[in-house]
């Protein structure tokens, strides 16, 4: 294990201590869950919006997949990982906010995202507070934009009401079996709009 590595888990574990919830989980993510949640994703997506960066495991996976750095907007509650995440990786936009709250703020000078990132615990969080975030989320991607959510279960943390609520669905687009504990990912994306019957012809 690196020195980098090593501190990471530090700043993690302390982090959970403080507020177990809102982590959600012991360590970073490891690569292999870092290369399922990121597979999909490479230059020609555009800005991407990573919502609970942490330690920024995703946020160096998708640098490595050609996101350059000043296309991503990194949305952190934790002060201490927003820090890190400034000093890291200075070229990108660190945001200390709820992702539930960003619904309205512009992150890319009126661009649209192509994808958001997702390592935000929603099966600790009560559905309203998952539905604000999927709302504020879907808010700032373009038409096709694709959210990203991993979870440690096999299927979707998103529950299926506020799917159909918000005129969601979700797809399971791989596994992070090396990932301990082995994990899924999950890609959630608007429905396509059925045209409206126009009667008998």
């Amino acid at each position: 294990m690196t020195a980098t590595q090593t501190f990471d888990g530090f700043t993690f574990l302390r982090e959970w201590l403080t507020a177990p919830l809102r982590v959600g989980a012991v360590f970073p993510s490891g690569a292999t869950l870092a290369k399922a949640m990121t597979a999909e994703i490479g230059p020609e997506t555009g800005a991407v919006i990573e919502l609970g960066p942490g330690t920024g495991v995703f946020t160096q996976a998708l640098i490595a997949r050609g996101v350059p750095e000043h296309q991503l907007a990194l949305i952190e509650t934790g002060s201490e990982f927003a820090a890190l995440l400034d000093t890291r990786f200075p070229q990108a936009r660190t945001l200390w906010m709820d992702a539930s709250q960003l619904r309205g703020v512009d992150l890319f000078d009126g661009e649209l995202a192509g994808a958001v990132v997702s390592g935000l615990p929603l099966l600790s969080m009560k559905p309203r507070k998952v539905i604000a975030i999927l709302d504020a989320a879907f808010s700032h991607l373009r038409p096709g934009g694709a959210f990203y959510q991993f979870t440690y279960g096999p299927t979707c943390p998103v529950a299926r009401p506020i799917l159909d609520r918000l005129g969601l669905k979700a797809v399971r687009v791989g596994w992070a079996l090396a990932n301990v504990p082995p994990a899924s990912v999950h890609r959630i994306q608007r429905r396509a709009q059925r045209p409206l019957f126009s009667g008998w012809r």
